[in-house]
Order: C-alpha cells, then sequence, then structure tokens
C-alpha cells in the first residue's frame, strides 16, 4: 500500500540515512539529541521557549514510542525527563512573572514578551515608560537626545536584532502640550518597532526630560498558555496511560498521580484567562495589560487548543469533568472555526474568526495596551505545524469521546492528503504546501519538516504516513531539534498500528 500511495502522489525516495520507522532510529535520535546539549534538553528552562517548543516534542515522542511498543523503558524515559522540566517551574526556582507571581508553570521572555525601560531625570527618578510589541524586543534600544529646547528631547527605539527604527523628534513631558510624548507615540502607532509610551508620575508636569543617552529594553516575562499546554500534554498523556492500565500501577501510579497533580496546577495558572459563553464554546483571551503584543484580545486557536490536549487527557485519566467540560467547549469553538472546501477537507484561520484580531480593532476602541489599533484585521490561514496542535487535540477529543465525529476525522485527513502535500520540486523529493489551503508554497523546512505531526490523522488516510515518511527519507533527516525526534515517534507509531 505504502509504494502505490508513493507512486500515486508523484515523488520518490533517495537512499535515506535511517529507517525511520523503526525503533532504533528513534533510540538514535534520542541519545544524539540529549547528548548535544541543544536548545529543548530536560533540564532548561522555558526563558525562551526551549522547553515547550523542544523538550515537549520529546515527551510526547517518548508516549507515541511506548503505545508503539510497549516497551516501558519508554515510560522511564518520560519520568527521567518530566521530573526535570517540573523542577524547573517557577515556583520550583522561585523566580515570577511579569506580575510578581512565582507559579507552578513556565515563563517566557524573548523573543515573545514586549519589552520596556523607564526613562528617568540625571536623579533618577522615573518620567516615562517607552514600550516595543515587536519580537526581540529585548534586543531594543531607547536612545534620548536633545530636543529643539531645554524642555524638550527626541527619543530614538532601534531593534538591533531587526534593524527597525522608530523617532520621535521634539517631544515634551507636558500633559499639556501638543506635542506630549504619550500622545504623539501613540499618535504615530504603527511604528516600524510597535512603540507605545506611558506616564508613571502621579502628578506629570512640563520642564523636566529624561537623561540623554541609550537605554536598553528588557522584555518582561509571561507564562503562555500555549507553551503551558504542549509542556503538559505528554505529561498527562502519560497520566491516562498508567492510570487506565492496572499492570501499570504498581511501578507508576504513585508517579501518575503526583503528575496529574502537576499538570492541573499548571493549567490553573490560565483560568484567569478563561472565557466561556452561553451557546457552549470556549477559548482563552490574553488579559488586557498583559505584556504581550495582542493583550486584550483572544488567543490564536492553536494557542487555545494546545492546552485543550492537556484537558482531554486529564479527563481521560481521572474523568475530571471540569477538564472535560473545557475541552469539549474548545472543541465546540474549533468545530465553528471549520469551513469545508471543494475537496471535502477542512479549512481554518490561525486567528479566530470571532476575535479581535480577525476582525481588526481601531485605537477609540480601547481593546489593548500594547497594540493600540489593527484595523486591518490578521485573516492568514493556519500553517502545518500550529495546524498539527489542532488536529492533535481534535483527535484526541474523539478518541476520549468528548467530541467530533468520524466524518470530521475523514476531512482533516483530508486537508493533509488534498492540500498539505504539494507537488515535488525538481529533485523529486516529497514535500508539503505551508497552510491548510494548500497555499503558501513548499520550500519552508520548517513546515514539511513536521507533516508526521500529523500522523494522528493517519488511520483516517492512506497516503498520509507514506507521504510524511518520504519527506524525512528524502531530506535524510537528523535529530537537530526536540520536534523531530517526536516525528519519528510518530511514524513509528503509525506504522506500527498499519502492520
Amino acid at each position: 500500500m505504502g509504494a502505490l500511495a508513493l507512486g500515486a502522489l508523484g515523488f520518490t525516495t533517495t537512499s535515506a540515512t535511517h529507517d525511520y520507522t523503526s525503533r532504533e532510529t528513534f533510540d538514535l535520535f534520542d541519545r544524539v539529541f540529549h547528548s548535544s546539549g541543544g536548545v529543548g534538553q530536560p533540564g532548561d528552562t522555558n526563558e525562551h521557549g526551549g522547553l515547550a517548543w523542544g523538550q515537549s516534542y520529546v515527551l510526547l515522542g517518548f508516549m507515541r514510542m511506548y503505545e508503539a511498543y510497549r516497551d516501558t523503558h519508554y515510560l522511564d524515559r518520560l519520568v527521567e525527563n518530566a521530573d526535570q522540566v517540573l523542577a524547573n517551574r517557577d515556583s520550583a526556582r522561585g523566580v515570577t512573572d511579569h506580575s510578581g507571581r512565582s507559579l507552578p508553570a513556565w515563563r517566557a521572555m524573548h523573543p515573545y514578551t514586549v519589552g520596556k525601560t523607564l526613562l528617568r531625570d540625571a536623579g533618577g527618578t522615573p518620567l516615562l515608560e517607552v514600550r516595543s510589541a515587536l519580537s526581540y524586543a529585548d534586543e531594543a534600544v531607547a536612545t534620548v537626545t536633545a530636543g529643539s529646547s531645554a524642555d524638550r528631547f527626541s527619543l530614538e527605539v532601534r531593534n538591533n536584532r531587526t534593524a527597525r527604527v522608530a523617532t520621535f523628534p521634539d517631544l515634551s513631558l507636558d500633559p499639556a502640550s501638543a506635542d506630549y510624548a504619550v500622545k504623539r507615540i501613540l499618535a504615530a502607532y504603527p511604528t516600524p518597532t510597535m512603540v507605545t509610551a506611558r506616564d508613571p508620575r502621579d502628578t506629570p508636569a512640563g520642564g523636566v526630560i529624561p537623561a540623554l543617552g541609550p537605554v536598553p529594553l528588557v522584555s518582561e516575562p509571561v507564562i503562555f498558555s500555549v507553551h503551558t499546554g504542549m509542556i503538559t500534554y505528554p505529561i498527562a498523556a502519560f497520566a491516562r496511560i498508567v492510570l487506565t492500565d492496572p499492570s501499570l500501577w504498581r511501578r507508576y501510579k504513585s508517579k501518575a498521580l503526583e503528575y496529574v497533580s502537576a499538570v492541573k496546577a499548571a493549567a490553573a495558572v490560565h483560568d484567569a484567562e478563561w472565557r466561556q459563553t452561553d451557546d457552549g464554546r470556549g477559548y482563552f483571551v490574553w488579559n488586557k495589560g498583559t505584556p504581550l503584543a495582542y493583550d486584550g484580545t483572544e488567543q490564536p486557536t492553536n494557542q487555545s487548543l494546545a492546552l485543550g490536549q492537556t484537558y482531554a487527557e486529564l479527563a481521560a485519566a481521572t474523568g475530571d469533568r471540569a477538564a472535560k467540560d473545557r475541552a469539549r467547549r474548545l472543541a465546540v469553538t474549533f468545530s465553528r472555526e471549520l469551513t469545508v472546501d471543494a475537496g471535502d477537507a477542512y479549512v481554518w484561520s490561525y486567528w479566530p474568526t470571532f476575535g479581535k484580531v480577525y476582525q481588526g480593532f481601531d485605537a477609540a476602541s480601547g481593546v489593548s495596551e500594547y497594540t493600540p489599533s489593527l484595523t486591518a484585521g490578521a485573516r492568514q490561514i493556519e500553517d502545518l505545524s500550529h495546524g498539527a496542535i489542532d488536529v492533535e487535540f481534535a483527535v484526541a477529543a474523539f478518541r476520549h469521546k468528548i467530541f467530533y465525529s468520524g466524518r470530521d476525522m475523514v476531512r482533516f485527513a483530508r486537508t493533509y492528503s488534498r492540500n498539505l502535500v504539494a507537488t515535488p520540486g525538481a529533485d523529486g523529493i516529497a514535500t508539503a504546501n505551508v497552510r491548510v489551503d494548500g497555499t503558501g508554497g513548499s520550500t519552508t523546512a520548517g513546515q514539511y519538516l513536521q507533516a508526521p505531526r500529523w500522523m494522528a490523522v493517519a488511520d483516517w488516510d492512506a497516503a498520509v504516513l507514506p507521504h510524511a515518511r518520504a519527506i524525512y527519507e528524502g531530506r535524510a533527516v537528523e535529530p537537530q531539534q526536540g520536534s523531530y525526534l517526536a516525528c519519528v515517534a510518530y511514524l513509528n507509531w503509525q506504522a506500527r498500528r498499519g502492520s
């Protein structure tokens, strides 16, 4: 069947370095990745997303390898790594998020969060808070130079990574002035470095200026629901597998119960971001004032559903009604975002269509502290990599009898086989399109090398496994990233399921 599918899809494979459906390959990847010291090791922090976008995939790989081979070696490997990951929660490290709380989850900063700095006078008194919502904001510098008079100054905010610059000449700190810095900077939004400002003084007045010279911006720490979901999902899956299999209780039950408690505590960190409606929907928002570019808006679909994966596993592991209700509400919300294209495949947007980012908003609405306006809206179609999170959630909700039907699974599988499968290039090697509607080209390695993460829907379309496997074989993928371990585990998992 695999050979027929390969030929039907019009691509060939070269001599692969590894058999990507063998446990020997996964075990090799495990050893090499963990000895490399690369980003995403279990002992890393999540300050720059290394746990969420590196080690989380490794943990998921262990779970899929256990499901494929029923060898408790992979459960032992998950415990070994998960214990290190849990030891790096903010509460264990004694660090805080932007609000000053030390919580049982994992904060992140660079490159995701808003950067801030306080401009002070020569005596150290704070006069103006300058913020940049552009990515890598901690690589930005605010430089104050003299203005046209003693009570005026000019401001430049330069991001040294992106070489983007915003300049604001001849500002005043007098709220009554037409050149009052807060108003002038707001009126200029959006500038290349997405600058906003706030006056920290209790009684603002003119006649003063900040000290001249450069001041670096510092990124604020935030705990992201998507990071919490990605990290806790495989840990919750471990708990579900153990707690529903009495043969594993003697060896792993106490650890599974410990993990249930840890996962629930981490998920609860985001309770203040949860919203639900009377018609059965549920989703997450970024509350206004959170130091993120789109504070005050609904989170992207994949970021809500990442934690939905964890809820689905908790519900299956323990019968937790609250977790099941949230998983179901997230599933209802996602189902209403799905459209059926001409090929009977599902297509959806990166941002939820009911949300403020998708629809756009103006400065008068007061939606966001750090993005005062977004008049055009952001309406891009979901991409392959983030879409894999969405589909992973949908399949978990289906398998645990929370929501969705077999017909839904068929349509998700067709999203892969009819939209993401791309025409091979001149080299004849299998590749994938960037977006779930089949657009975006097929040359972005960060996308097509994530194709095996769609193996969750391979039961509903025989073309998914051979195509994703051929991508890895054609490019002789090596274990540079944690996600590649998950991908190899998924190839093993589905190959064993089909054997």
